[in-house]
């Protein structure tokens, strides 16, 4: 049985990371409750251009003439993350890290073999683990997870699309952890570019063509709304990770907090006995010493 000096370190010890454990709950609670916000704000929005796109790629002929809907040979492929820069976060990184590698092995193994998978990180820590395990990640943007505005996003999302239009890549996905609530977030990879009239019917439902009434003309709205509903698709994937990230580790605090007090109540039981078995030594020596002097 350890020694009640020990027990009492330990306890002291267990103590102070429950402390903060269940400081961190309360900062992800309140963090998640306003990513929630930004989400539910911004979803209706996305799902609504969305909508729109899917009917305007019905008429085929003007909207494959969109840079963002050229289909080529998929022989350079980019590879969007979205992780988080930190962890104890649960299993939130690594389940990027293990769907970015299973994508590349069902999908890209080729390229990838070939040396023409890029990744890019939104966010350190799948990066990270990426170029640990030999992928190719060639750029970390940290900034916008930290503090998650369009405005902070826009920048990589015109870059991409821009490397796209010019033919650097063939093909971009995106892999990221879609909230649902709190303690649910489902991993998932969509291909972002290029636009296909297919999957766009197929997300939205689409059966029928909308007959909408286009000014200054159908040409020129849809230079906006293509680049616009891809740029908002694109900063949907970010809070929906950020989203994902704070509900996953209010889980992983609660769930240590909890574990810790556990913890801290077999640690006190054990140094109650061992206290009590030192004050039953104690007592014995008394005795003992009392009957040798008697003698």
């Amino acid at each position: 049985m350890p020694g009640l000096k020990e027990v009492r370190n330990r306890i002291a010890s267990v103590t102070s990371t429950r402390q903060i454990t269940a400081a961190m709950k309360l900062v992800s609670a309140s963090k998640l409750k306003r990513a929630q916000d930004h989400i539910h704000r911004l979803r209706p929005y996305a799902l609504k251009l969305s909508e729109i796109l899917g009917n305007l790629s019905l008429d085929r002929e003007i909207f494959l003439e969109s840079p963002y809907a050229t289909v080529r040979s998929k022989e350079r492929i980019l590879i969007v993350a979205f992780s988080a820069n930190k962890g104890l976060c649960g299993a939130f990184n690594s389940s990027v890290v293990k769907k970015v590698i299973s994508l590349i092995q069902e999908q890209y193994e080729a390229q990838h073999k070939a040396g023409k998978v890029d990744i890019i990180g939104v966010g350190r820590k799948a990066a990270t683990l990426l170029a640990k395990r030999g992928y190719h990640v060639v750029d970390v943007v940290e900034k916008v997870v930290d503090r998650p505005t369009f405005a902070n996003l826009l920048p990589l999302a015109e870059r991409i699309l821009n490397e796209f239009a010019a033919g650097q890549y063939d093909e971009v996905a995106v892999v990221f952890n879609e909230f649902r609530s709190a303690a649910t977030q489902y991993i998932k990879n969509e291909i972002f570019l290029p636009l296909s009239p297919e999957r766009l019917m197929g997300q939205n439902k689409v059966s029928h063509s909308v007959e909408y009434i286009f000014q200054p003309g159908k040409e020129e709205i849809l230079l906006n709304v293509i680049p616009t509903a891809l740029k908002t698709q694109f900063f949907r994937y970010l809070l929906d990770s950020q989203a994902s990230e704070h509900g996953a580790r209010m889980t992983a605090m609660h769930k240590a907090t909890d574990n810790a007090t556990e913890l801290l109540r077999e640690l006190r039981l054990s140094y109650n006995k061992a206290r009590q078995a030192a004050i039953t030594k104690e007592i014995l020596e008394i005795v003992a010493g009392a009957e040798a002097l008697r003698g």
